[in-house]
This record gives C-alpha cells, sequence and structure tokens, in this order.
C-alpha cells in the first residue's frame, strides 16, 4: 500500500512485486464506478503469485483524494494514469480494467498507444453519452449536493451488490463494509458531482476503430449493468479483440470467476 501525488492529488495504489514473473509486463488494474481496489480482493492474490500487480484507486474513489480542483474526465482520467506508469518507471504493462475503468483503459490507449501492450477489459462500459445538459446544470443549482448525498445514502448497497452478481452467495460481510466504507469519505458527494459534469462520454465506435492495442473482451452472460451486446459491439468496432463469455456471472465479473479469469489471462499475455 502506498500513495503518490499526481496532479497535486494524493493517489492510493497498491503494489506487489513478483521477484521472477511469467512476462516482464506490469499488470494495471482500474476499478469501476462506485468502486476500488477492493473489487479486485478475489483476483489479486491469484494473479501476485505470476505477475507484478498494481491497482489504483482512481480520484473520487476508495482511498484516493476526492479532490475539488480535479476535472474527472475519461480524457483526464487517462492521462492521470499515464503520468502515473511513467512516475512508477514502467516500461511494459498491461492494463486490466472493469466497468468504467475498462473505458478509462480505452482512453488511455487511444493517448498514447506505444505504453500499454494489451487491454483486458472486464464487462467495460461503452456507448454512454455524457450527462444531459438539463442535469448537469442541474448540478450548480443550491442544495443539488445535499440531494444526491441523501440519494445515496438511501441506496441498499446490499441490493445493490446482488443485483450485479449472479452468484448471491457471494455478497456477505465484508463484501457490503468494502463498498460502502468509501462513500463515508469527506468530498465523495462533491467528486461525484464533478464527475457528472466532466465526463464526456464514452469513446464512439469511429474512435474505438484506430484503437489497434490487443484486447481481450471478457463479459457475464447475466451482465445486467452492462449488457453483453455491447461486449460484441465492442468486439466489432475494437480492430485486434476477441470476446470471452462466462455463463451464469453478472457485471462482477472479479469477484464471480478469479479463477477462470487467471486461465484467460495467462493464455492472453
Amino acid at each position: 500500500m502506498a500513495e503518490i501525488s499526481i496532479q497535486n492529488i494524493n493517489i492510493y495504489y497498491e503494489k506487489y512485486e513478483h521477484a521472477e514473473p511469467r512476462r516482464d509486463v506490469a499488470l494495471l488494474l482500474i476499478h469501476g464506478f462506485l468502486s476500488s481496489t477492493f473489487s479486485f480482493r478475489r483476483l489479486i492474490p491469484l494473479l501476485r503469485k505470476e505477475y507484478t500487480v498494481i491497482s489504483i484507486d482512481l480520484p473520487g474513489f476508495g482511498k484516493s483524494e476526492k479532490a475539488l480542483h480535479f476535472t474527472y474526465s475519461y480524457e483526464n482520467y487517462g492521462k492521470l494514469i499515464l503520468t502515473f506508469i511513467e512516475a512508477l518507471g514502467l516500461n511494459k504493462v498491461i492494463i486490466i480494467g472493469h466497468s468504467m475503468g475498462g473505458q478509462i483503459a480505452l482512453h488511455i490507449a487511444k493517448q498514447e498507444a506505444e505504453k500499454i501492450e494489451k487491454l483486458i477489459l472486464l464487462g467495460s462500459s461503452g456507448y454512454l453519452g455524457k450527462a444531459k445538459r438539463r442535469t448537469i446544470y442541474s448540478s450548480y443549482l443550491p442544495f443539488y449536493s445535499w440531494f444526491l448525498k441523501r440519494w445515496f445514502y438511501k441506496q441498499d448497497v446490499k441490493e445493490n451488490l446482488l443485483s450485479v452478481v449472479h452468484d448471491t452467495a457471494l455478497i456477505d460481510e465484508e463484501s457490503i463494509q468494502g463498498y460502502t466504507e468509501p462513500f463515508k469519505e469527506k468530498n465523495f458527494i462533491l467528486s461525484m458531482v464533478r464527475l457528472l459534469r466532466h465526463r464526456e462520454g464514452d469513446l464512439t465506435s469511429h474512435e474505438l476503430k484506430d484503437i489497434h492495442t490487443p484486447c481481450l473482451l471478457i463479459w457475464g452472460e447475466n451482465d445486467e449493468t452492462v449488457p453483453l451486446d455491447v461486449g460484441k459491439r465492442l468486439a466489432t468496432d475494437l480492430p485486434n479483440a476477441e470476446l470471452v463469455v462466462y455463463d451464469k456471472v453478472g457485471h462482477l465479473i472479479p469477484e464471480e470467476k478469479p479463477e477462470e479469469l487467471m486461465v484467460e489471462f495467462g493464455r492472453f499475455i
């Protein structure tokens, strides 16, 4: 566990060095929306046995700073992570991105493809537009953050987690606590308001066709958060992509199928 300052923001990350990794690459894990490094808790112990592994909490999430001067756009997230890669002296990087983290990974490859060897996208978000202008304008109204805070705290974390997995037995007190904790941090809601304003929308089909980085797309057939149709469309638009689908799996693939993911990673890497 460590922290680093990038763009004047304290970034939390975890790095697990491997003395003799299977390949001279580092695996960089990027979590999804309303998540953190915690979402890879079942996958990291397996990955670190064979690879050097780094997992980062994006600004606004997990244990990273909820900065009010940061531009919460996907493009800027990409720039920050590229600076992070350079700061850690990583030469060969394979990015594993889950959900929103997958879309950010695509933005990174779009910006500086030469720094990224491969992409592994797990239930990656795709083809979402930016927030409606009316919603963005509303976010500047007095008390908007207060209403948003009330909405977040009224959400039943357990019910939300049950909706993103197929195997509901995986949802226990540890997982509920782990996904709930970051919501309590100061400025979390305000950083989410900024994300609402700054998020520019996902890459278009035209932009995706220019990303030639090898991509492995892995989807849960029962993913109701980012449906399989999104994965099929990404597999068509990305010139160098393959799609693997797991039966009886929801959106939280790293939680549900860590052992199976290791097999696919080994083959692809």
